[in-house]
């Protein structure tokens, strides 16, 4: 049956091209692959080389679906290349950058000539015959340039394309359609919407304008050179979430997934609701194996980061002449060009700016250090109102609607701890330091050390603290073993706390594990302060607050310094004092961070000991 299947594949494939399907597929065979599985492996790795498929057959041992006849899904998309295909991805990172990520950062620039449809693996072949025939074909006939214009809308930024060489673009995409339904074997439809490069869509309509900005530094009047690629994707997987492996994972257990540094996961949000929290069940992309991961060695990734590109017909429109100075038009009106280049790029003017550099602080003095764990007893009356039982002691708690024992897991700043940070804050501005940024960790005490430094810079209207989860302290060190019961960002809001609330954790606080490992711990400090850096432009202090273990765990992994050994880690944070800092500058000429002084000094006092006139006085 094999024989008779390799003999099929070998009828299919075209005689006249050096690397037919036949000539991959040919070697497989003589490996003592199965011919159907072979196949597959070629088709999955875009059918370019004998060791790429190789290389997924070891990759694919025990994938349990290798047996499967899925086949695969096929799109056909017109993609720029050069400067116009440059512009487009600064737009991307920088649109990214400013309002998040919207639909668009799922795929590649393009625009779809032919939606997703099915091929049998053995005939996929024959589409790379359509595309090049139907290329030539079309060759002459295609656009020398192509014109856009840019149109916006609440939900919507994009580039709508000039109807007479959309016309022309149609009849490629129906000639391609129809060759490669009846040739193929498959059920192949041109897009049927009006021609579109999206640049953004499904965003919050409070980004329009910002996008919108960007958007007109775009010169669509840039050379590019249009390609047809065909790309596929595993059709079992369209509505799963992608995620990207930041470490390797070795499984503990029977049930979960080795996972290599770079590995792409698909994950199904549908399945996660029965899997204990800070883990994800997820299918590899790489093994096809499926199993349980740590979320928090993992970053989400793009829907295209999975795709495969098999092959593409490029319109060499180069020989013939570009018109000089095309006219772009924003929703119907004229715009000469000459404006838009005026308008610098701009990611050129961010870079320009000054360097970027990380502080990263530990909270001021919070009430327990002072006042010992009993702290809250000492200032309840019998029927649990908080009163000031010492001037050190808060003038007020905030409101927290279960009950007053949380503030036991998770306590306040002292007076002097409020005190410590405007300090800080105030000899920040003194120094004229840029705070672009403030992360906290969501302990109350450091929240509150963040709103008083603010204070302090005069920023507390300007800048809003992210809070985010992943720079809590090693939860090994939590007393009670379980995570605190935090305010929530309602509630912070309520108490008058300057929170950012369009700011996405990277680590929800039910990816937090009670009582994890050391290396778990410097694992997931490693992916938060990546994930700050990378998130965060290009200028001014990204201010983050945290705990004394925060200090080494963040900076050592931005610096690339290897993490300490923990009992080492132990002994350092018990020497770092409220307030203590550590500053890191990027150097951007060598792609690194560097450890250098913080921009002010160190703040030093003495402890004042609880004093009894009574006694101290009056004692005989």
């Amino acid at each position: 049956e094999e024989m008779a299947e390799a003999q099929l594949y070998a009828k299919v494939s075209n005689k006249h091209r050096a690397r037919s399907t036949s000539a991959l597929l040919e070697p497989l065979l003589a490996k003592g692959f199965p011919a159907h599985i072979a196949q597959k492996a070629l088709v999955a790795t875009g059918q370019k080389t004998i060791e790429d498929a190789v290389k997924w057959l070891h990759s694919h041992c025990n994938d349990p679906s290798l047996d499967d006849p899925i086949p695969q899904e096929y799109a056909l998309y017109l993609c720029p290349t050069g400067r116009l295909h440059s512009r487009l991805q600064d737009f991307w990172k920088e649109s990214k950058r400013q309002c998040g990520k919207n639909r668009a950062h799922e795929v590649f620039p393009h625009i779809t000539l032919c939606d997703f449809f099915t091929c049998e693996d053995q005939k996929v072949e024959l589409l790379y015959d359509v595309l090049k025939r139907v290329g030539d074909s079309f060759s002459q006939s295609f656009p020398p340039s192509i014109s856009l214009t840019l149109h916006a809308s609440p939900s919507y930024l994009g580039f709508f394309i000039d109807d007479s060489q959309a016309n022309v673009l149609k009849r490629f995409a129906a000639a391609f359609s129809s060759e490669a339904s009846a040739l193929a074997d498959c059920h192949v439809k041109p897009s049927l919407k009006q021609f579109h490069l999206t640049l953004a869509h499904r965003f919050y309509p409070h980004h329009q304008k910002t996008l919108e900005e960007l958007a007109k530094c775009i010169n669509p009047g840039e050379p590019c050179q249009w390609v047809a690629a065909l790309y596929s994707r595993d059709m079992r997987f369209v509505y799963y979430q992608r995620l990207r492996a930041l470490f390797q994972y070795k499984p503990q257990n029977i049930d979960e997934l080795l996972i290599n540094a770079g590995d792409l996961i698909y994950v199904d949000p549908a399945q996660q609701r029965d899997v204990s929290e800070g883990w994800v069940i997820g299918t590899s992309h790489r093994t096809g194996c499926r199993g349980f991961l740590p979320e928090n060695y993992t970053e989400r990734a793009h829907e295209a980061d999975t795709w495969v590109k098999h092959r593409e017909y490029v319109f060499d429109t180069a020989s013939r002449s570009f018109p000089k100075e095309p006219n772009v038009k924003l929703n119907g009106e004229a715009h000469n060009l000459s404006m838009s280049k005026s308008v610098t790029n701009v990611l050129s003017l961010q870079s320009a700016a000054l360097r970027r550099a990380v502080l990263v602080m530990r909270h001021g003095e919070r009430v327990d250090q002072v006042f010992g764990k009993s702290w809250l007893q000492q200032c309840l009356t019998a029927d649990g109102k908080y009163y000031r039982a010492d001037l050190n002691f808060p003038s007020s708690l905030p409101r927290q609607k279960d009950s007053m024992k949380l503030f036991e897991c998770d306590p306040p700043l002292s007076c002097c701890g409020i005190f410590q940070s405007r300090l800080i804050g105030e000899a920040l501005l003194d120094q004229e330091v840029t705070v672009s940024y403030v992360y906290s960790s969501p302990a109350l005490r450091c929240v509150q050390t963040a709103q008083h430094v603010l204070q302090g810079l005069k920023l507390n209207q300007k800048v809003r603290i992210r809070v985010e989860p992943g720079l809590f302290e090693w939860t090994k060190w939590e007393a009670s073993r379980a995570i605190p019961n935090f305010m929530t960002v309602a509630e912070l809001l309520e108490a008058s706390y300057n929170i950012d609330t369009s700011y996405r954790a990277h680590f929800p606080l039910s990816s937090l594990v009670p009582s994890e490992s050391y290396e778990d711990y410097v694992s997931r400090s490693s992916a938060v302060i990546k994930q700050i850096t990378s998130t965060c432009p290009s200028k001014g202090v990204i201010l983050i607050v945290g705990h004394g273990s925060s200090l080494p765990s963040l900076t050592r992994a931005l610096a690339g310094l290897p993490s300490r050994d923990s009992g080492d880690f132990a002994q350092m944070v018990r020497k770092i004092p409220s307030l203590g800092m550590c500053f890191c500058e990027e150097q951007k000429e060598e792609n690194k961070w560097q450890m250098v002084n913080p921009p002010v000094k160190t703040l030093t006092h003495g402890a004042n000991a609880a004093f009894d006139w009574r006694n101290t006085i009056l004692e005989e």
